[in-house]
Protein backbone atom coordinates (compact mmCIF):
# COMPACT_ATOMS: atom_id res chain seq x y z
CA UNK A 1 0.00 0.00 0.00
CA UNK A 2 2.87 2.58 0.77
CA UNK A 3 4.04 2.45 -2.69
CA UNK A 4 0.46 3.23 -3.69
CA UNK A 5 -0.74 5.52 -1.87
CA UNK A 6 -0.89 8.48 -3.95
CA UNK A 7 -2.67 6.67 -6.62
CA UNK A 8 -5.34 5.39 -3.89
CA UNK A 9 -5.52 8.70 -2.47
CA UNK A 10 -6.82 10.06 -5.52
CA UNK A 11 -9.29 7.30 -6.07
CA UNK A 12 -11.21 7.34 -3.12
CA UNK A 13 -14.62 8.68 -3.08
CA UNK A 14 -14.75 12.25 -1.63
CA UNK A 15 -17.39 13.21 1.02
CA UNK A 16 -20.07 15.37 -0.29
CA UNK A 17 -20.11 19.20 0.34
CA UNK A 18 -23.45 18.93 1.80
CA UNK A 19 -22.31 15.45 5.06
CA UNK A 20 -19.38 17.80 5.56
CA UNK A 21 -21.19 20.71 6.36
CA UNK A 22 -23.45 18.88 8.30
CA UNK A 23 -20.73 17.10 10.01
CA UNK A 24 -22.04 13.84 9.27
CA UNK A 25 -20.59 11.10 11.56
CA UNK A 26 -19.48 9.35 7.82
CA UNK A 27 -17.13 12.39 7.25
CA UNK A 28 -14.91 11.53 10.53
CA UNK A 29 -14.84 8.31 9.41
CA UNK A 30 -13.67 8.95 6.37
CA UNK A 31 -10.88 11.42 7.97
CA UNK A 32 -10.25 8.66 10.20
CA UNK A 33 -9.87 5.30 8.19
CA UNK A 34 -8.03 7.29 5.50
CA UNK A 35 -5.23 9.92 7.01
CA UNK A 36 -2.31 7.07 7.21
CA UNK A 37 -2.80 6.83 3.52
CA UNK A 38 -3.20 10.40 2.90
CA UNK A 39 -0.16 11.57 5.18
CA UNK A 40 2.21 8.99 2.69
CA UNK A 41 0.25 10.53 -0.37
CA UNK A 42 1.72 13.80 0.43
CA UNK A 43 5.11 12.63 0.84
CA UNK A 44 5.22 11.16 -2.08
CA UNK A 45 3.23 13.96 -4.12
CA UNK A 46 5.63 15.90 -2.67
CA UNK A 47 8.69 13.69 -4.20
CA UNK A 48 7.68 12.68 -7.04
CA UNK A 49 4.89 14.94 -8.73
CA UNK A 50 5.30 18.58 -7.16
CA UNK A 51 7.83 19.63 -9.66
CA UNK A 52 8.16 22.98 -7.22
CA UNK A 53 11.53 25.53 -7.84
CA UNK A 54 10.82 27.37 -4.97
CA UNK A 55 11.42 27.39 -1.35
CA UNK A 56 8.90 27.19 1.39
CA UNK A 57 11.53 28.65 4.38
CA UNK A 58 12.01 31.56 6.62
CA UNK A 59 13.26 33.41 3.20
CA UNK A 60 9.06 33.87 2.84
CA UNK A 61 8.77 36.40 6.02
CA UNK A 62 9.87 40.09 5.73
CA UNK A 63 13.16 40.71 5.78
CA UNK A 64 13.06 43.19 8.84
CA UNK A 65 10.68 41.10 10.84
CA UNK A 66 13.46 37.95 10.20
CA UNK A 67 16.06 40.02 11.41
CA UNK A 68 14.26 41.03 14.22
CA UNK A 69 12.75 37.55 15.74
CA UNK A 70 15.85 35.71 15.08
CA UNK A 71 18.24 38.36 16.65
CA UNK A 72 15.76 37.72 19.48
CA UNK A 73 16.05 34.09 19.50
CA UNK A 74 20.05 34.90 20.26
CA UNK A 75 19.59 37.39 22.47
CA UNK A 76 16.14 37.70 24.07
CA UNK A 77 16.77 41.38 25.41
CA UNK A 78 16.66 42.51 21.60
CA UNK A 79 12.77 41.58 21.51
CA UNK A 80 11.65 45.39 21.51
CA UNK A 81 12.90 45.60 17.68
CA UNK A 82 10.27 42.84 17.46
CA UNK A 83 7.84 44.85 18.65
CA UNK A 84 8.61 48.19 17.38
CA UNK A 85 7.27 46.28 13.77
CA UNK A 86 4.10 45.91 14.91
CA UNK A 87 1.68 48.89 15.42
CA UNK A 88 -1.74 49.18 16.78
CA UNK A 89 -4.47 49.98 14.55
CA UNK A 90 -7.68 49.48 16.87
CA UNK A 91 -7.83 48.77 20.46
CA UNK A 92 -5.93 45.12 21.02
CA UNK A 93 -5.50 45.14 17.09
CA UNK A 94 -1.71 45.18 15.83
CA UNK A 95 -0.41 44.94 12.05
CA UNK A 96 2.64 44.42 10.41
CA UNK A 97 4.57 42.97 7.45
CA UNK A 98 4.73 39.67 7.59
CA UNK A 99 5.79 37.73 4.71
CA UNK A 100 7.98 39.65 2.30
CA UNK A 101 5.64 40.63 -0.97
CA UNK A 102 7.90 39.71 -3.67
CA UNK A 103 8.34 36.21 -1.78
CA UNK A 104 4.62 35.32 -1.65
CA UNK A 105 3.88 34.31 -5.03
CA UNK A 106 6.42 31.37 -4.18
CA UNK A 107 3.83 30.19 -1.45
CA UNK A 108 1.07 31.14 -3.37
CA UNK A 109 2.05 28.61 -6.08
CA UNK A 110 3.09 26.04 -3.86
CA UNK A 111 -0.63 26.32 -2.42
CA UNK A 112 -1.99 26.11 -5.72
CA UNK A 113 0.11 23.16 -6.50
CA UNK A 114 -1.57 21.56 -3.58
CA UNK A 115 -5.36 22.21 -4.48
CA UNK A 116 -4.52 20.97 -7.89
CA UNK A 117 -2.83 17.40 -6.49
CA UNK A 118 -6.11 15.64 -6.45
CA UNK A 119 -5.27 14.41 -2.89
CA UNK A 120 -8.36 14.82 -0.23
CA UNK A 121 -7.66 17.70 1.36
CA UNK A 122 -10.57 18.91 4.55
CA UNK A 123 -11.40 22.58 4.51
CA UNK A 124 -12.37 24.50 7.18
CA UNK A 125 -16.13 23.62 7.89
CA UNK A 126 -18.52 26.09 8.39
CA UNK A 127 -15.95 28.66 7.13
CA UNK A 128 -14.93 28.08 3.72
CA UNK A 129 -15.56 25.19 1.58
CA UNK A 130 -13.72 26.60 -1.77
CA UNK A 131 -10.50 25.68 -3.46
CA UNK A 132 -8.15 27.42 -1.37
CA UNK A 133 -9.58 26.02 2.05
CA UNK A 134 -7.59 23.67 3.83
CA UNK A 135 -6.43 22.55 7.32
CA UNK A 136 -2.43 23.10 8.59
CA UNK A 137 -2.04 21.83 11.63
CA UNK A 138 -1.47 17.62 12.11
CA UNK A 139 -4.10 17.62 15.00
CA UNK A 140 -7.05 18.34 12.20
CA UNK A 141 -8.69 15.77 9.86
CA UNK A 142 -7.04 15.77 6.31
CA UNK A 143 -4.69 18.45 6.96
CA UNK A 144 -1.93 19.41 4.36
CA UNK A 145 0.79 16.69 5.39
CA UNK A 146 3.59 17.30 2.91
CA UNK A 147 6.52 17.76 4.72
CA UNK A 148 7.87 20.69 3.58
CA UNK A 149 4.96 22.65 4.23
CA UNK A 150 4.60 20.81 7.98
CA UNK A 151 8.51 21.87 8.30
CA UNK A 152 7.33 25.92 7.05
CA UNK A 153 4.77 25.48 9.39
CA UNK A 154 6.04 24.63 12.47
CA UNK A 155 8.26 27.54 12.30
CA UNK A 156 6.08 30.05 11.65
CA UNK A 157 3.62 28.98 14.37
CA UNK A 158 6.62 28.06 17.14
CA UNK A 159 9.89 30.48 15.89
CA UNK A 160 7.36 33.46 14.79
CA UNK A 161 4.00 33.32 16.55
CA UNK A 162 3.89 32.27 19.91
CA UNK A 163 7.14 34.81 21.17
CA UNK A 164 4.86 37.86 19.41
CA UNK A 165 1.78 36.82 20.89
CA UNK A 166 3.38 36.64 24.04
CA UNK A 167 5.35 39.76 23.54
CA UNK A 168 2.46 41.78 22.80
CA UNK A 169 -0.53 39.90 24.92
CA UNK A 170 1.65 39.23 28.22
CA UNK A 171 -1.82 37.23 29.17
CA UNK A 172 -1.56 34.19 26.81
CA UNK A 173 1.40 33.17 28.46
CA UNK A 174 0.41 29.31 29.86
CA UNK A 175 -2.42 29.51 27.09
CA UNK A 176 0.03 29.18 24.28
CA UNK A 177 1.08 25.34 24.18
CA UNK A 178 -1.30 24.15 21.46
CA UNK A 179 -1.60 25.56 17.58
CA UNK A 180 -4.01 25.55 14.97
CA UNK A 181 -4.37 26.65 11.56
CA UNK A 182 -5.81 27.01 8.39
CA UNK A 183 -6.15 28.49 4.79
CA UNK A 184 -9.29 30.45 3.46
CA UNK A 185 -9.75 31.99 -0.12
CA UNK A 186 -12.77 34.10 -0.43
CA UNK A 187 -14.75 34.48 -3.43
CA UNK A 188 -17.72 36.34 -4.96
CA UNK A 189 -20.97 33.98 -4.74
CA UNK A 190 -18.99 31.16 -2.81
CA UNK A 191 -18.07 31.66 0.83
CA UNK A 192 -17.79 35.46 0.80
CA UNK A 193 -18.24 36.48 4.33
CA UNK A 194 -18.17 35.39 7.94
CA UNK A 195 -20.57 36.54 10.45
CA UNK A 196 -19.58 38.35 13.85
CA UNK A 197 -17.63 36.66 16.44
CA UNK A 198 -15.32 35.28 18.35
CA UNK A 199 -12.41 33.05 18.43
CA UNK A 200 -11.72 29.91 20.35
CA UNK A 201 -7.81 31.17 20.77
CA UNK A 202 -5.95 32.75 22.81
CA UNK A 203 -4.62 34.70 20.06
CA UNK A 204 -5.43 34.75 16.44
CA UNK A 205 -3.02 35.73 13.42
CA UNK A 206 -4.39 36.66 10.25
CA UNK A 207 -1.95 36.91 7.08
CA UNK A 208 -2.97 38.61 4.09
CA UNK A 209 -1.77 35.92 1.14
CA UNK A 210 -2.75 38.23 -2.28
CA UNK A 211 -0.33 39.17 -4.30
CA UNK A 212 0.97 42.75 -5.27
CA UNK A 213 -1.49 43.54 -7.74
CA UNK A 214 -3.98 40.89 -6.96
CA UNK A 215 -7.00 43.02 -6.28
CA UNK A 216 -10.14 42.44 -4.61
CA UNK A 217 -13.21 44.93 -3.14
CA UNK A 218 -15.04 44.21 -0.13
CA UNK A 219 -13.99 41.51 1.96
CA UNK A 220 -11.97 43.83 4.85
CA UNK A 221 -12.48 42.55 8.77
CA UNK A 222 -14.63 44.43 11.00
CA UNK A 223 -13.35 44.67 14.81
CA UNK A 224 -16.01 45.77 17.53
CA UNK A 225 -14.07 47.12 20.79
CA UNK A 226 -16.61 46.19 23.78
CA UNK A 227 -15.15 48.43 25.76
CA UNK A 228 -15.76 51.68 24.27
CA UNK A 229 -18.55 50.50 21.41
CA UNK A 230 -15.95 51.70 18.76
CA UNK A 231 -16.31 49.90 15.24
CA UNK A 232 -13.51 49.92 12.52
CA UNK A 233 -13.28 47.97 9.31
CA UNK A 234 -9.85 47.39 8.49
CA UNK A 235 -8.29 45.87 5.70
CA UNK A 236 -4.78 44.72 4.24
CA UNK A 237 -2.04 44.85 1.96
CA UNK A 238 -0.37 41.86 0.38
CA UNK A 239 2.07 39.89 3.04
CA UNK A 240 0.72 41.94 5.85
CA UNK A 241 -0.83 40.83 9.43
CA UNK A 242 -3.23 41.47 12.10
CA UNK A 243 -2.62 40.05 15.45
CA UNK A 244 -5.34 40.02 18.36
CA UNK A 245 -7.09 38.60 21.52
CA UNK A 246 -9.34 35.78 20.02
CA UNK A 247 -11.83 37.49 22.36
CA UNK A 248 -12.21 40.54 20.36
CA UNK A 249 -15.37 40.45 18.05
CA UNK A 250 -14.64 40.80 14.66
CA UNK A 251 -16.36 39.65 11.73
CA UNK A 252 -15.20 39.09 7.44
CA UNK A 253 -17.21 41.72 5.24
CA UNK A 254 -18.28 40.17 1.87
CA UNK A 255 -16.09 40.51 -1.49
CA UNK A 256 -17.26 41.48 -3.72
CA UNK A 257 -14.97 41.53 -6.83
CA UNK A 258 -12.00 39.36 -7.28
CA UNK A 259 -10.06 36.71 -4.28
CA UNK A 260 -8.83 37.12 -0.92
CA UNK A 261 -6.38 34.48 -0.08
CA UNK A 262 -5.61 34.51 3.89
CA UNK A 263 -3.91 32.29 6.55
CA UNK A 264 -5.79 32.11 10.08
CA UNK A 265 -3.33 30.57 12.74
CA UNK A 266 -3.99 30.13 16.33
CA UNK A 267 -2.86 29.15 19.68
CA UNK A 268 -4.43 28.25 22.83
CA UNK A 269 -3.31 26.29 25.62
CA UNK A 270 -4.50 22.37 26.52
CA UNK A 271 -7.87 20.93 25.88
CA UNK A 272 -9.02 24.13 24.00
CA UNK A 273 -8.39 26.97 27.48
CA UNK A 274 -7.78 30.16 26.70
CA UNK A 275 -6.69 32.68 28.00
CA UNK A 276 -9.57 35.64 29.89
CA UNK A 277 -9.66 39.11 29.84
CA UNK A 278 -9.20 40.64 32.98
CA UNK A 279 -7.65 37.58 34.82
CA UNK A 280 -3.86 37.49 36.68
CA UNK A 281 -1.56 36.54 34.35
CA UNK A 282 1.67 34.91 34.66
CA UNK A 283 4.73 37.20 34.26
CA UNK A 284 7.44 35.88 32.23
CA UNK A 285 11.25 37.18 31.23
CA UNK A 286 12.46 37.83 27.76
CA UNK A 287 14.20 34.87 27.65
CA UNK A 288 10.62 32.94 28.90
CA UNK A 289 9.12 34.31 25.89
CA UNK A 290 11.72 33.25 23.14
CA UNK A 291 11.20 29.33 24.01
CA UNK A 292 9.49 26.61 22.85
CA UNK A 293 7.07 25.10 25.35
CA UNK A 294 7.79 21.60 27.17
CA UNK A 295 3.65 20.55 26.20
CA UNK A 296 3.20 18.16 23.41
CA UNK A 297 0.59 18.43 21.36
CA UNK A 298 -2.74 16.85 23.17
CA UNK A 299 -4.23 16.58 19.64
CA UNK A 300 -7.39 18.70 20.66
CA UNK A 301 -8.87 20.38 17.60
CA UNK A 302 -11.31 23.49 17.54
CA UNK A 303 -13.19 22.09 14.75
Amino acid sequence: MTGEALSVARSIERPSREAMLQRDPSVHKFWLQNRDVFEEAWKQWEASECNFSGQIDSSLFDEKLRHAVESAWDEPSKESDVKALWKEVFPGVYETQFFNPERLSTLRDYLNRVADSNIPLRPPYGISLNRGGAMLDNRSEGYLAAPSFQAFYQVLMNNYMRPIGRLLFPDITGYDTQTFGFSIQWQPDTDTSLRAHTDASSVTLNVNLNLPGEEFSGSGVRFFDRETQKISELTFAPGTALIHHGSVPHESMPITEGERSNLVLWLYGESGQVAMPGIEHQLIDAKQRWSLPSTPSDGFAPF
